[in-house]
């Protein structure tokens, strides 16, 4: 009996097999499938894009980390998820945002939307979109100072976009019912597609943003349903609906502008934030497409991502609930039920 000496029984709730993909190596894949899309920020709007990009992930790993030294709690900075945060609120950023502006945001949606709820797994907002949104409402001009694109410089820190090189975007274009190579900003269809157009730093480039959503599918990080609903619905209503337009011309303008595919790719399909039940993930991309195109139609601003998927965030419960699959033997309506929820 000595070689059993040793052994300790461990009594802990299920699940009780073990996987050898966890969270660092989830964040991981995301890390890199964001790396396209910020090689063409960078490309296109000079290194400050890489200069606030870093300056928000670090950031995020601090506020996380200076939170959890003060309440006692363990350290989860090496999970990746802060910097999956910060690297996506400087995405849905201008690229000439002072500094400090976008580490007040990194405060809000690590401390506020993230920490003061549990931690990872615990949030039921998108904490990148809900910085960004608290952003726009506390700090509206820093987020309006679009910079031309091709302007190679470095911003001091004091200076907005609009202090240096301001430019239309596609999206003001759109608002107003006008094609963006009539409209002000002169964008054409291979602009918007290569990331040639003002606009944040991450979310120009559709190719970018398309490379790296292939890539999480293709490694099972993301399942296509969420990304699929959201894109379908978008390009349905901008095809019915469009506005005196070529019908196909204002579909994919609507597709390719603004943050329509890194909220579909990266940010509709945060695993904490959306549902896990099949039919609810196809409700929650319909959900946010429907939103999208509304508040860009009749909303006071060109753009209705971060808001669409912040609602329907709030939505994910709701939707769990009533797509859960039957339960073996639980009565429904009175009923007994029988395999896979069919009523016996």
């Amino acid at each position: 009996m000595k070689e059993y000496a040793d052994l300790r029984l461990t009594v802990a709730s299920s699940p009780h097999v073990s996987s050898p993909v966890g969270t660092r190596a989830l964040m991981l894949d995301v890390l890199i499938a964001l790396v396209p899309a910020l090689c063409m920020g960078v490309f296109f709007f000079g290194p400050r894009a890489l200069v606030l990009t870093a300056v928000s992930v670090l950031g995020c790993e601090v506020f996380e980390g200076g939170y959890r030294i003060l309440l006692k709690k363990p350290q989860s900075g090496g999970d990746l998820s802060a910097a999956v945060t910060g690297l996506l609120l400087a995405f849905v950023c201008p690229v000439g945002m002072p500094l400090w502006t976008v580490l007040v945001g990194d405060f809000f949606a690590m401390v506020v939307v993230k920490q003061l709820f549990g931690g990872l797994g615990k949030n039921f907002l998108n904490p990148a979109l809900a910085g960004r949104a608290f952003l726009a409402l506390s700090y509206a001009s820093s987020l309006t100072g679009w910079v031309k694109p091709g302007t190679k410089y470095w911003i001091e820190l004091g200076q907005t976009g609009a202090d240096v090189v301001s430019a239309a975007t596609p999206m003001a274009d759109l608002q107003s019912g006008v094609l963006p190579w009539l409209g002000s900003s002169e964008a054409s269809m291979r602009d918007m597609f290569y990331g040639n157009v003002g606009g944040c730093i991450g979310e120009v480039s559709a190719l970018a943003l398309l490379l790296g959503g292939a890539y999480l599918i293709f490694r099972g990080v993301i399942h296509p349903r969420i990304p699929t609903a959201y894109l379908g619905t978008v390009a349905a209503l901008a095809f019915l609906f469009p506005q005196g337009n070529d019908p196909v011309d204002w579909m994919l303008c609507q597709l390719l502008g603004g943050g329509v595919m890194l909220g579909a790719l990266f940010m509709a399909t945060d695993y904490v934030t959306s549902p896990s039940t099949p039919l609810g993930g196809w409700l929650f991309g319909v959900g946010c497409g429907l939103l999208t195109m509304f508040l860009r139609r009749f909303g006071g601003g060109p753009e209705g991502v971060s808001y669409a998927i912040l609602l329907m965030n709030l939505c994910v419960p709701v939707l769990e609930k009533h797509t859960l699959p039957g339960q073996y033997g639980r009565k429904r309506n009175g009923k007994k039920t029988g395999k896979g929820g069919e009523t016996a």
